[in-house]
Parts: structure tokens; sequence; C-alpha cells
């Protein structure tokens, strides 16, 4: 049997201070996210699957709350809000950064606006991933960069296209489905995604109609800030 070899005191202590003070600087580095979707299971069942694939060191300073509403975009932005403050007092820690997913779908043009200004209104603490006209535009951005709007039954059919064209045969789009996120992350781009949805909202630039912004997605703001992607975004502006 191996000799077991006693630490000294001191320096026991002394590395009990400094694993101390490692955990306090993690600790006060913390952030705690709250991201609420008009969708019931699509948006949620991605940013959950999301949310377990987020870089090492993300992960130690992040805490997520995923929320479903099934709410229109009005009622939406009021219910994130009360969300946030009902988790506020629950962890007895404020929320760093709340985010709202929703999409324009069938939803008024001006219902549309209203939410996304009330967002922009409170700006930083509210932020929204809002696309144009449904969620499943983020996913087609992974494949190819798409400027003219599409159905809802364009995007199931472009979606089961794209991958099919990457060597899934029998594949056929589920929308509710929990797999989608790493069906993309094997077989797709999320930075080449990222890069497409810039170019997007670069077609609207200054123009203040988010309704009839089709086809955009603000989506790739909140998976660029989740992964530390920043730089994409800003390398791509540098291009404009």
């Amino acid at each position: 049997m191996a000799k077991k070899v006693k630490i000294p005191n001191h320096i026991k202590k002394r590395y009990e201070r400094v694993e101390s003070k490692r955990l306090e600087n993690v600790k006060s580095k913390r952030r705690f996210y709250l991201i609420v979707c008009e969708g019931e299971k699509t948006e949620p069942n991605y940013f959950e699957s999301l949310k377990n694939d987020l870089p090492k060191g993300v992960l130690n300073v992040c805490d997520f709350r995923i929320e479903g509403t099934g709410n229109n975009t009005v009622s939406l932005v009021k219910r994130a809000m009360a969300l946030r403050d009902q988790w506020q007092m629950q962890i007895e820690k404020p929320i760093d950064k709340l985010w709202i997913v929703f999409d324009k779908d069938s939803f008024s043009d001006q219902s549309f606006n209203a939410a996304i200004q009330t967002c922009m209104a409170k700006n930083p603490v509210v932020d929204c991933a809002w696309t144009n006209e449904a969620f499943e535009l983020w996913y087609l951005l992974h494949f190819h960069y798409y400027n003219t709007g599409i159905s809802r039954k364009q995007y199931q059919e472009l979606i089961e296209k794209n991958f099919k064209e990457k060597g899934l045969k029998n594949y056929t789009y589920k929308k509710n489905s929990t797999e989608m996120y790493s069906l993309l992350k094997t077989y797709a781009n999320r930075d080449f995604a990222i890069k497409n949805a810039v170019k997007l909202k670069k077609l609207y630039l200054g123009q203040q109609n988010y309704s009839t912004h089709n086809p955009c997605t603000m989506v790739y703001k909140l998976v660029a800030e989740l992964f530390g992607l920043e730089e994409i975004i800003e390398e791509d502006k540098n291009k404009f």
C-alpha cells in the first residue's frame, strides 16, 4: 500500500482559501436567464436541448428558466415580466436577462409590432428573439440563406429537403421534436445560421414596421449571446 502523504496544515489552509476565493468568484459571475416562449413545445424543446450543450464555462455561470406559455404576442410580454418577478422571489436573486421568444404567425400586424416595441422600451433588461413568419426559419438558415417569404407548409418541406440532402433519407419534420437542436448540430452549421440571420436583418435597416420584415429572425441574437459568439455578428457587420 502506498504511503499516504500528509499535507502540512499551513499549505492545506492556503489551498482552502484559494479554493474558497475561486468558488466565490464563480458565484459572483453567475447569471440568471429567463427565456419565455410563445410556443408550448417547439421553442422550449429547442432551448432545453441547447442549454445542455453550452460550453463548460458557461454552465458554471448561468442558470436558466425556460417557460412555454401558449399566449399571444401582447399578453406574452406581460406574462413574461410576471414570470420574471415570480422567479426572482423564488431564487431571491435578480434575473439578469429576460428573453422573450415569439413568432409572427397568424397574429395581427399591430399586435406583433406592439410586442416588439414593448420589449425595446424595456431594453436591456428585456430582449426579444422574434421571428417573422415562424421559428422554423431559424432552422432553415442553418442550411441556406432564404430572403423570400415562406409559408408554414413550405417551412416543413424545405426542412425535410435539407436534412434529406444531408443523408437523412427518411427524415420527416415533427414540429414539437425534442431532437431538432441535436440534428442541426450534427448536420448543419450554427455559425452559418447566425451570419444568414444578420444578413437578413440588413434588408430592413431603418424600417420599424416589423410585421413586414418577412423573412427575418432575431433568434440569432439570443443564441450568439448564450454561446459567446457576438464576434460573428460584429465581423459580419463590418462587411456592410
